[in-house]
């Protein structure tokens, strides 16, 4: 059986307007044409208050199949949840700085505009390394040259222009 496009497994699972109070924002893979088989929907939220957060996590999605929660530690404790929903696994990130900070949706930010200059080679470039194994960053970083930790080196590209981009694309 195949798996509903990422689209109609948000809308069944109505987690952008059950959790709207939380400035959801969908990232990852899918919405970037980089998804695989087993690929998850990744949701990143504003969550100020990691309780009510949680609360509401709990009270929407408990009973869904492989649901779990737990909170990281660290500064900020981030609360995490994932649940199976249209045969997609689900996970939600909430974190008490706006999504816009967040790391997760800065490297979709970076990926998603790396992806807009690059076109159809860079993401079939990208997508030979997915296969091959890789993690979404490592892949980027890969397929631009990037050494070192992938997650910080694609950070450092937050800031150039697109002809500089575009210049590390080509390379």
């Amino acid at each position: 059986m195949t798996r509903p496009a990422y689209t109609e497994a948000l809308s069944r699972s109505g987690v952008l307007s059950r959790l709207a109070a939380f400035d959801p924002h969908v990232a990852g893979t899918p919405p970037l044409g980089l998804d695989l088989p087993d690929s998850d929907i990744d949701i990143l939220c504003h969550a100020p208050d990691p309780h009510a957060f949680a609360a509401a996590l709990w009270e929407a999605y408990r009973d869904l199949p492989g649901f779990a929660m737990w909170q990281w530690q660290g500064s900020d404790r981030p609360v995490v949840a994932r649940f199976h929903c249209a045969g997609w696994l689900f996970e939600l990130f909430g974190q008490a700085r706006p999504v816009a900070e967040q790391l997760g949706w800065r490297h979709f930010a970076i990926e998603r505009r790396l992806l807009s200059l690059g076109g159809e080679p860079l993401r079939a470039a990208v997508m030979a390394r997915r296969y091959a194994g890789a993690k979404t960053e490592p892949a980027f970083a890969q397929v631009l040259g990037l050494t070192g930790d992938p997650y910080a080196m694609l950070l450092t590209l937050e800031g150039l222009d697109d002809d500089a981009l575009n210049a590390r694309i080509g390379a």
